[in-house]
């Protein structure tokens, strides 16, 4: 097999043609003579599953999913600088900034901005920076993952005078005092509704309004239709809107065709082509590091923006990483250099560097998110795909991600090109990227770019001649390699107790947390969605009203808590007599606030009951995406054997706090010293193996059940959890060697109903202690390793009902309850012939406006779909829920 390529597109075969002769897939030219030949040249065809297209345009000379020569990928866009220039002259040109759009044009948009000359650069990004201001964010319509987000290090650089150089707002470069109107300048690789460039101008010109806008793409595929849409989107806000594409013309498509290409795909899939990758041998190579030493205060691109300053020192230490690189490879004659999603222009620079100075054949492109399907025919795009798990731990959580037009491309060596957030136990773990290359090709070289995170102000603005060399440190650079490890405190305080904080009694549970109860943190549930979803807030930042139930809510609650009490003490007995069998006889028990507290009062209860033990139980906050209380984990340490600790929490979902907390333990044990979380097992550390009461998504070996039962603790908040609310991790609020905070809701104390639970529960101990040993003596003598199926059946409900960010589909009882109480909730998806198990659920849903949809197959007893559209229009003045327009 060989991959596609510019080179040999005007050749017999055309590498959208299979799509074309199955489907009727269609690309018309502008109407010049060579139009049609001019797409082709650009563009080949493949499917893919998607709900909203079912084509994809694969471009030739992107360098994502085709390798394609560094030199022409970045002329591509370089040229397309060149003519963005040329329009709008030179002294507008100088003032234009440049935005590109993730993950795609990450590159494009970088080398239109190197072509522009002096324009600095930005592009949107999926990847959450922890200390970095949201300047905005928007949605591209026909993608699989939608949410962009703008992370400028200068926040003035999208408001029309920040150039990204430290200037002031207001002022241009060169000329002093004047009033600044920057033209913006949009860059994708392809428009084919223009939808994408409407939400950008509208979501922007709102905050940042200007008169001139620039789009430019290498094709342009909209309709005439979809053209006048932009067009009196100008008019409607004022602003001239100009276009600069290379390449423009239509897609036709016939009727039914999105059904057609489902079905395509489908089959292909059963069948088991188009899956995963060519069948190969023992992997060929090892992997060796190739230690760059990327330029000091360079960013790795343009997340946080990139200044011509910092063009002008990568460019000066290109030549020095391309002959490190070239020193690595041998007598290699084909030679990949790989990127990795959003970081393109990096490994794009690096790899034309290495064309200029060795005699080898050079290819680039990148690895992606975007699932497409594999046909390995000459006249289809997509020949080949590499799979492999994500290796940056992602804010969505983990899932696959592709390298196309890889595996039997003939390379005799890769060059990976990573950020250091991306260089992790993921990438180089039996089944992650580096083993699937190494597969196919003799010789596999690791590039780890450092991660650029904005730590100090804006830089001065330095002229070209003052840019330091590379090799010289630069007294404004914000050091990207220093430790962000922070010393522990002298001294930390002593767990939180009842009846000083919480309604548990004090020897139930010692919360490792501040007390925040006189500071107002809650907000409205639509107003937190909204903030949420759009980045502009972390959902640890603030709480939700707490839910006040009504008096049917808690007469279901009551009622439930009959019904299902001996089966959760079943459950309760169940975990923790393998907790007592497998782990430690000693367990120190860690729940996870707030819903695994009361699962760890009921085991410590348990192990009291039936063998006289009298365990230590501790309360600490984990947020996902920020990881478990660092300085929780010190004060264990410091009282407690680590392995001895057992992580407690109430249920599995899809498995995204198993996966946050696996993720936290590893990077603490590395901060204090250990050797990484795969080996802090065994040298004493914290075991980041959880226990929990229900395990429906088959996430952990340490379980109570693995059914989706109702455990009536999900039913209710703090009125069910010692009157304690959520955790909160918010930067004026948890200094550094603070623990994260929560509340305290005194003034509930009249609806609290924590101790009836436990109560509940535990009378019901005895009459489960036979069928617990039974259950105990088969479940240790099982194969329970973690099936992950849960997490499966997210991602395909997620792109199913066309929401694409697992992070809003919330499965299981406890889940869907959590939706209906706390968020903006869109829908529930039920199992048909579910019973009493959803009595609760139905009511909520009654209460709140929500529709239930009986599915069949369904892996849950329910699953709560989170509103996607996430502005407080979603929801009516009375919090009820509105159909989505």
């Amino acid at each position: 097999m060989s991959a596609p390529s510019e080179e040999r597109t005007s050749g017999m075969v055309w590498s959208g043609n299979w799509v074309t002769e199955r489907l009727g897939v269609e690309l018309v030219g502008d109407g010049r003579p060579d139009g049609d030949g001019d797409l082709r040249e650009l563009l080949g065809l493949a499917l893919r599953r998607n709900p909203k297209r079912a084509h994809l345009l694969v471009s030739n000379v992107l360098g994502k999913h085709v390798p394609q020569k560094p030199s022409v990928v970045y002329g591509a866009g370089f040229e397309l600088g060149r003519r963005v220039r040329a329009l709008l002259g030179e002294a507008e040109a100088r003032r234009a900034v440049v935005l590109g759009y993730a993950e795609t044009a990450t590159g494009l948009g970088h080398a239109v901005a190197d072509g522009l000359g002096v324009a600095p650069y930005l592009h949107s990004t999926r990847r959450p920076v922890d200390g970095v201001a949201r300047a905005g964010g928007f949605e591209e319509s026909h993608s699989h993952a939608t949410s962009h987000l703008l992370l400028p290090e200068d926040p003035g650089l999208l408001a029309g005078g920040g150039r990204g150089d430290g200037k002031a707002p207001g002022v241009v470069a060169g000329e002093p005092g004047a009033v600044a109107d920057a033209p913006l300048v949009l860059v994708d690789d392809e428009f084919s509704t223009g939808n994408t460039v409407l939400n950008t101008i509208r979501a922007l010109h709102e905050r940042y309004p200007r008169g001139r806008y620039v789009v430019v793409a290498l094709v342009d595929m909209r309709s005439p239709a979809d053209r006048g849409r932009l067009a009196a989107f100008a008019a409607e806000i004022g602003a001239r809107v100009d276009l600069v594409a290379r390449g423009s013309g239509t897609v036709t498509l016939p009727d039914g065709v999105l059904e057609k290409g489902r079905a395509l795909v489908a089959a292909h899939e059963k069948a088991g082509s188009g899956s995963r990758e060519p069948v190969a041998g023992p992997g060929r190579a090892s992997c060796t590091r190739v230690d760059l030493r990327w330029p000091a205060g360079v960013p790795d691109g343009g997340r946080h923006g990139f200044t011509p300053a910092h063009r002008t020192a990568l460019e000066r230490a290109l030549p020095t990483m391309a002959a490190r690189v070239a020193a690595e490879l041998g007598d290699a004659r084909r030679v990949l250099v790989l990127g990795f999603e959003e970081l393109m222009y990096a490994p794009l620079r690096l790899a034309a560097a290495l064309e200029e100075r060795t005699d080898a054949e050079v290819r680039y492109s990148t690895t992606t998110r975007s699932p497409v399907l594999a046909v390995d025919d000459p006249g289809y795009a997509i020949r080949s795909r590499l799979v492999f798990p994500a290796h940056d731990n992602p804010a969505d959580g983990p899932g696959d991600r592709y390298a196309y037009n890889v595996a039997g491309a003939g390379f005799d060596a890769v060059v990976v090109t990573v950020d250091s957030v991306a260089d992790t136990h993921e990438l180089h773990a039996p089944g992650g990227l580096l083993a699937r290359l190494a597969a196919h090709t003799d010789r596999v070289l690791l590039a780890v770019v450092p991660s650029y995170v904005p730590s100090c102000g804006p830089r001065p603005h330095l002229p070209d001649s003052q840019v330091p060399d590379s090799h010289v440190p630069d007294p404004y650079a914000c050091d990207s390699y220093a430790s962000e490890r922070q010393e522990p405190p002298t001294v930390l305080p002593e767990p939180l107790r009842g009846p000083v904080f919480s309604s548990y009694a004090p020897d139930e549970v010692g919360w490792l947390l501040q007390d925040l109860s006189h500071v107002e943190l809650e907000a409205p549930v639509e107003e937190r969605e909204e903030a949420i979803q759009s980045g502009g807030a972390h959902y640890a930042e603030s709480l939700p009203v707490e839910y006040q139930p009504s008096a049917r809510y808690q007469s279901l609650f009551k009622a439930a808590l009959e019904l299902s009490a001996a089966r959760v003490a079943r459950a309760v007995g169940t975990v923790t007599e393998t907790v007592l069998a497998e782990r430690t006889p000693r367990p120190v028990l860690v729940s996870l606030v707030r819903a695994g507290t009361p699962v760890g009062i009921l085991m410590r209860r348990w192990a009291r009951h039936r063998h006289g033990l009298d365990l230590p139980h501790y309360a600490v906050s984990i947020v996902r995406g920020r990881g478990i209380d660092a300085n929780a984990l010190r004060w264990l340490a410091a009282h407690h054997d680590p392995a001895d600790v057992v992580f407690v929490d109430g249920w599995t979902g899809k498995g995204a706090i198993t996966r946050e907390l696996a993720e936290a333990l590893a990077e603490f044990d590395g901060a204090e010293g250990g050797e990484g979380g795969v080996r802090a097992k065994r040298s004493g550390g914290f075991d980041p193996e959880i226990a929990v009461l229900a395990d429906p998504g088959g996430c952990v070996r340490t379980f109570g059940t693995r059914e989706d039962f109702l455990i009536p603790s999900a039913c209710l908040n703090s009125t069910v959890s010692g009157l304690v609310s959520r955790t909160v991790l918010r930067s004026d609020l948890v200094g550094p060697d603070d623990f994260h905070g929560a509340k305290f809701y005194r003034e509930l104390a009249d609806g609290d109903v924590s101790g009836h639970f436990l109560d509940t529960v535990t009378a019901c101990f005895d009459e489960v202690a036979d069928a617990v040993d039974a259950e105990v003596a088969a479940l240790l003598a099982a194969d329970r390793t973690p099936t992950w199926e849960g997490w499966a059946a997210v991602e395909r409900i997620s792109e199913e009902y066309g929401i694409h960010d697992v992070n809003l589909v919330k499965p299981g009882v406890g889940e869907t309850t959590r939706v209906l109480l706390r968020r903006v909730p869109w829908k529930i998806l039920a199992r048909r012939g579910a019973g009493a198990d959803l009595d609760h659920i139905r009511l909520l849903a009654q209460q709140r406006g929500v529709p239930i949809e009986e599915v069949d197959g369904l892996p849950y007893t329910c699953v709560g779909l989170i509103h996607p559209k996430y502005t407080r229009g979603a929801t009516g003045a009375d919090g009820r829920a509105v159909e989505s327009k």
